[in-house]
């Protein structure tokens, strides 16, 4: 075989397999959730600078992976990439596993903010409910590897990755605001993307990026996702999960830069992701029932996220009221045991009743941090 053929596969094997390389000089160790069911939090993080291989379109490659532990299916990914140039040429991001085969497993990365000034490029990339890989998994083989091929070659780029359990799991909805903004110092240098609004318990995420290797002060209030660097450039990305109300993040670095023969550069994006809608749903509908009989069978509520899928890890309890108040003569009192702890994800009222006849009831069902739900219509009387 010709050697240089030989030499063109190596090299593009080797460009894949940095996904379990060793962690760059600056990253922080990886980060894990405390629960999946407490609203957005940190799962998995990792990155690496100066790893640039070529690609075999002519262009380059800039990949890393989760090692030592897959994030969740079902996590949101963000995927920040830095490269030396003024243009995306990204033509593709990707993810696939550590195997030999390098096995795609094909979750969408979508373009949220590209930011560019003074010979320096920075695009953050979201992948929302990934799947198709093994979940939690520290096998070697199976860790999950998230690359950007770009079509024209880069001298010098790297990635920062976090995976974030509790984002809502329809891209339309998780996707929020963002904005970009770029600068340049001779000391030091405030970094601001500007300030946007965050919903109620979302994700206030911040990256910035300098054009060389320089102090940094992270900003107030948030908390450090990862950090990577190498002599040309520098990259940070911190956090914050908004609390019970909607709120505004301001993420703004300090560089310094203290150079006043040269200048320095930075980049910087902050970009907001909402949490999973937990909403509840009546999964046993009330029926026709005679006064003052218990209403069978049981009314069940289950707790379900945006697709549908039961939340069988929720903790906490259901209440039921009458929603539409159907009584004909007098209106009709609901009867029984009204709150019910969630059971598997399920609530159960076994021992509801109504005493007064009418038609078209309704029951409401609501519980703290998910949507209340409200039931078919029916009626209290004769079978």
């Amino acid at each position: 075989m010709d050697k240089r053929l030989l030499l063109t596969l190596a090299l593009l094997a080797a460009a894949c397999r940095d996904a379990v390389s060793p962690p760059p000089h600056g990253l922080g160790a990886p980060a894990f959730a405390v629960t999946a069911a407490s609203g957005i939090t940190l799962d998995q993080q990792n990155g690496t600078f100066n790893d640039v291989m070529p690609w075999s379109n002519g262009g380059s490659h800039v990949g890393k992976g989760f090692n030592p532990q897959n994030p969740h299916v079902g996590d949101a990914i963000v995927a920040t990439f830095f490269w030396v140039g003024s243009t995306n040429t990204i033509t593709t991001v990707t993810d696939h596993l550590s195997d030999v085969a390098q096995t795609p497993v094909g979750n969408t990365y979508t373009l949220v903010d590209y930011v560019t000034s003074a010979g320096i490029s920075m695009a953050t990339y979201v992948a929302t409910n990934v799947r198709g890989f093994p979940d939690a998994s520290t096998a070697t083989d199976s860790i999950l590897a998230v690359h950007a091929i770009f079509s024209t070659p880069i001298p010098d780029g790297g990635v920062l990755l976090s995976a974030w359990s509790g984002v809502s799991l329809v891209d339309a909805e998780a996707l929020g605001t963002h904005h970009s903004a770029s600068g340049s110092g001779a000391a030091q240098t405030i970094a601001d993307p500007g300030a946007i609004p965050v919903n109620a318990g979302a994700l206030a995420f911040g990256v910035t990026m300098s054009d060389r290797l320089v102090g940094l002060g992270t900003p107030p209030g948030f908390t450090t996702v990862n950090e990577a660097e190498d002599p040309q450039m520098k990259g940070d990305a911190e956090y914050v999960v908004q609390g019970n109300a909607a709120g505004v993040a301001d993420p703004q670095w300090t560089w310094f830069f203290d150079q006043a023969s040269s200048p320095g550069t930075w980049l910087a994006t902050a970009v907001t992701l909402n949490p999973a809608t937990t909403h509840l749903v009546f999964t046993v509908q009330p029926r026709t029932t005679p006064p003052l009989i218990t209403i069978a069978p049981a009314v069940q509520a289950t707790v379900e996220d945006d697709q549908g899928n039961p939340l069988t890890d929720f903790t906490g309890s259901v209440s039921i009221t009458i929603g539409h108040n159907g009584g004909l003569l007098l209106r009709g009192t609901l009867s029984g045991t009204k709150t019910v702890p969630v059971v598997n994800g399920v609530a159960t009222f076994s021992d509801l009743s109504i005493d007064q006849i009418g038609n078209g009831y309704t029951l409401v069902v609501s519980a703290p941090g998910a949507t209340s739900a409200e039931s078919a219509p029916f009626n209290i009387g004769l079978l």
